[in-house]
């Protein structure tokens, strides 16, 4: 079944090549669209297009299409093009003529996108959720080994005293700037586009009102053409947001990759949680890490991937939109599966002893004994010169015992003003 069937049939290798895998996809979309049908549905019987009798029966079908979707058992045929006709097929074969009536003033364009809006906030908020899970693993970490020193790297060479609160914590309060981004974006996508219809409104008398009310959206996208414009629009900015988060976990999950070889040693993980080699028996290879890594970049692609597809479009609907929606909702699916995955892992770091007075750590502390001079009344420029003189002649006695006291550094975390900063 085709909404746009008008009795002809169309090339089968047309039709493979425009469908695609839409039926597959749109599973991840049909509870939305059913949500959108009965707000539609209330809103039809208001404006009397509807009668109370035929909007109750609409109503019980849909929610019984609802519990199928929710226990599994909905399945988009090869019949149908997509969610949208296989769901609309279903009303009419119980309803008769009542179930042809759910189309009106309606068109597919806001149907898609109605069910993408919603899916998207859904979606976004539940991610919102996950990354709090996240933070509070990382921060109770940064609190639980904050006295652990951990050599800091700049260019890949020591360079100055840190420690494993300090690595951990920062990853938490990126976290925080992560979700700014996607709040801002929630914004963008809690605006209802039900009713453009196919990009210019209805000359019916729809009440989008009751529709913004009934599926909880905040406000109305209110010109419809504008609705039809932010499809690629809310893309773009989603997949911004999301590859900026995956660029604060893909960056954690390298310094994981790192800290776990044997030329660091700083970090392990119980056994169950790596991989071994075919052929090199002491292998533990941090293949869930790897994998985090690279699907994060591959997220981060995606906004580059929205922009080349929509970049320049003229108003209006084109079929070029249907590309957003597959590898959208996959970048969704597997950021919540590495938020997952990545605070399960987390929770079972084991933090090793490191040896700082091994001789690859000897001049760690070279700017401690530079702020030490200073404090002693030497101007820095010269206790510069005199370390590094030191350092040249072999000379140099790392002192261990100075404390990092300001906020933020290694020795007052502020974990606990970090933690008052998580967006409410």
């Amino acid at each position: 079944m085709k909404l746009w069937d008008k009795g002809y049939s169309i090339d089968k290798k047309i039709e493979s090549f425009t469908v695609g895998n839409d039926r597959e996809i749109d599973l991840k979309i049909a509870k939305y669209d059913v949500q959108a049908s009965m707000a539609h549905a209330v809103m039809l019987q208001s404006i009397g297009l509807l009668s109370e009798v035929e909007l109750g029966k609409l109503i019980a079908s849909l929610n019984e299409l609802s519990e199928n979707i929710e226990a599994g058992d909905f399945v988009i045929e090869n019949d149908f093009e997509d969610v949208h006709s296989k769901i609309e097929y279903e009303l009419t074969k119980s309803l008769g003529d009542i179930g042809k009536k759910i189309h009106t003033a309606r068109s597919r364009n806001d149907q898609v996108l109605v069910a993408l809006q919603l899916y998207y906030k859904d979606n976004l908020k539940l991610i919102d959720s996950k990354i709090k899970v996240f933070f509070e693993t990382l921060l109770n970490l940064a609190n639980t080994h904050k006295d652990r020193l951990l050599p800091g790297y700049t260019h890949l060479q020591v360079a100055m005293p840190s420690s494993f609160g300090l690595w951990l914590s920062a990853y938490a309060e990126l976290l925080i700037d992560d979700v700014y981004m996607l709040n801002s974006v929630i914004k963008i996508v809690d605006q209802n586009p039900l009713g453009s219809a196919a990009g210019y409104g209805s000359s019916f008398p729809i009440d989008r009102a009751i529709t913004t009310k009934e599926l909880n959206f905040s406000t109305l996208k209110y010109n419809v053409v504008a609705a039809q414009l932010s499809r690629g629009k809310s893309e773009r900015a989603i997949a911004s947001s999301l590859g900026g988060l995956c660029n604060t976990m893909g960056r954690l999950a390298m310094d994981v990759c790192l800290y776990m070889s044997q030329n660091f040693g700083f970090i392990s993980f119980p056994d169950h949680l790596t991989t071994g080699s075919s052929i090199m028996p002491h292998k533990k290879n941090p293949d869930v890490f790897e994998l985090i890594r690279g699907k994060c970049n591959k997220v981060q692609a995606l906004h580059t991937e929205m922009l080349l597809i929509t970049n320049n479009l003229p108003s209006g609907y084109h079929r070029d939109f249907q590309l957003l929606k597959e590898n959208m909702i996959n970048a969704f699916e597997d950021v919540k599966d590495m938020l997952d995955i990545f605070n399960h892992a987390m929770q079972q770091i084991i933090v090793k002893d490191i040896d700082l007075s091994e001789e690859k750590y000897r001049f760690l502390f070279t700017v401690d004994s530079i702020n030490n001079l200073v404090v002693d009344g030497m101007p820095f420029r010269d206790a510069y010169q005199h370390v590094g003189m030191q350092v040249q002649n072999n000379t140099y006695q790392p002192d261990l015992g100075k404390r990092h006291t300001h906020i933020g550094s290694m020795g007052n975390l502020a974990l606990d003003q970090i933690r008052k900063k998580y967006p409410k």
